[in-house]
């Protein structure tokens, strides 16, 4: 009888420990370096290469090999690249955003019907295998933007997003991490630990970051992305902001966004096979900091920085799966990809701002009253796309320096709304006087300039005058002293 006791214990012990060792149960701490403790009993988002394994080193490395047989490699990314964008030139364009640490060129994707021009739409960008050792989200990638290549013209959803939204996508962010099997890059440093941080004076030296991350921040100065989602492997979850805490605990700590985000992160769990189904994760969704703080990751550096809404999604509990599971892994994910990518059309605010005074675009800032963020309309077309959550009350505010400014307030239903805005300069004594005496229609911090211009020049030129006045009249003066010593 005892003995039956312990042979059924150790089955149910064993299918435990099978069990949360592939949901992720034994996590490990990470300090702001990013270096592991794996001594901590605190939840974090590693798996499998970062905890205790019962493999050494040399059994763990030979496992991915045999698993890495059946995925594509970074040549083969590649040829897949290529090959799509001559399928489908007249929606894809492939460009570099740099090189890793090994020289290989991080390629990206783009789609849109308008491919490489600027049009008054909303930009969103995927991104894979930040850590080498997901590479999930790579392959994931790749099928997509097949499945939109065939699909243009045929499927609803696939020529809404051809049509209205340009999507970059980089299928590997960290191909050397890919190749050596491991998390890390070439210099075994973590990519989603090396942007700079809100909380902590770390990765401020911008010489110091590395090639793969330098390739990001570039591409985030020459591109207006909307939104965006980085593809991880090591549990079934979508991650929001914030990412971290001002005192390094764990605990709920949200951004200004923080509803728009958990809206976000829904339409993805909830467009997904089972990821809203969790047991661990309410609704399949989670607060980075509440469920494990980082520090210089990619996430917060997104949307404090440069305005993009980003996601982290784990998308896998196991990192490297067997390569036979990737098709069903798609077909899970696929339409939280679609939909995710779908709703910068669908909801939020979106609209173009211009001047009153001949129509001019202006890059003006958007802000929500109540909601401590801002998003700047572009350059050259004025547009601008404010993710919102739906069913809202909100105050929409328009400023740009130079000019009075506007406000409207909006009830968000659950549809995408249209709210432009007209902006008149504000009138100064200076372009006052210029705008009644001239028949002049530059916008006032223009007339100031022009004003302040038209100043210098006189002065430069009345400057000229007296030089050259004195100039003339100095051989007279000489004339008349030489008569004067004559007599």
């Amino acid at each position: 009888m005892m003995n039956l006791f312990f042979f059924l214990f150790s089955l149910l012990f064993s299918s435990l420990f099978h069990l949360t060792f592939a949901r992720g149960g034994f996590r490990s701490s990470t300090n702001l370096s990013g270096i592991v403790n794996s001594n901590s009993a605190a939840s974090a988002r590693h798996l499998f290469a970062d905890i205790n394994v019962p493999f050494s080193e040399e059994q763990h490395l030979k496992r991915l090999e045999e698993l890495a047989k059946d995925y594509m490699s970074n040549t083969d990314i590649e040829n897949a690249i290529m090959s799509l964008n001559r399928r489908c030139s007249t929606i894809s364009r492939v460009y570099s955003i740099g090189k890793s640490v090994l020289g290989v060129p991080l390629w990206v994707m783009e789609i849109s019907d308008k491919p490489g021009k600027e049009e008054a739409e909303p930009a969103f960008k995927y991104i894979g295998n930040v850590h080498g050792d997901e590479p999930v989200g790579r392959e994931l990638l790749i099928l997509l933007a097949n499945w939109l290549c065939d699909n243009y013209m045929k499927d609803p959803l696939a020529t809404l997003i051809v049509d209205n939204v340009h999507l970059h996508i980089l299928p590997s962010m960290n191909p050397d991490g890919f190749s050596l099997r491991r998390r890390g890059n070439a210099n075994n440093v973590d990519l989603n630990r090396d942007f700079p941080d809100q909380f902590f004076p770390i990765n401020d030296d911008p010489g110091a970051h590395q090639p793969e991350t330098k390739a990001i921040m570039r591409w985030l100065e020459e591109m207006h992305f909307t939104a965006s989602a980085s593809l991880h492997g090591g549990a079934l979850v979508a991650n929001y902001p914030w990412d971290g805490t001002e005192n390094k605990r764990k605990y709920y700590y949200g951004c200004p966004d923080d509803e728009t985000f958990r809206n976000m992160a829904s339409i993805y769990s909830h467009s997904h096979h089972n990821m809203s189904l969790s047991e661990e994760f309410p609704g399949g969704i989670t607060n980075g900091a509440y469920w494990y703080p980082i520090y210089g990751g990619m996430q917060d550096w997104n949307y404090l920085l440069a305005g993009c809404f980003e996601l982290t999604l784990e998308i896998s509990d196991d990192k490297w799966p067997n390569a036979r599971e990737l098709p069903t892994l798609f077909e899970y994910n696929k339409m939280s990809m679609l939909n995710l990518v779908a709703s910068l059309v669908k909801t939020g605010i979106h609209g173009r701002i211009f001047s009153s005074d001949e129509g001019r675009p202006l890059p003006a800032s958007i802000t929500i009253t109540g909601i401590n963020s801002t998003i700047h309309a572009r350059e050259t077309s004025a547009d601008y796309h404010r993710l919102l959550a739906p069913g809202g009350n909100y105050e929409v505010v328009a400023t740009m320096p130079g000019y009075k400014s506007r406000s409207t307030r909006i009830m968000l239903g659950e549809e995408a709304m249209t709210v432009d805005f007209v902006m008149e300069p504000v009138i100064t004594p200076i372009n006052g006087f210029l705008q009644r005496g001239w028949s002049c229609s530059l916008p006032g911090p223009q007339l100031e300039v022009f004003f302040i211009l038209v100043l210098v020049l006189v002065s430069v030129f009345l400057c000229f005058l007296l030089k050259r006045r004195v100039v003339l009249n100095y051989p007279k003066q000489r004339q008349t002293k030489r008569s004067v010593l004559g007599v």
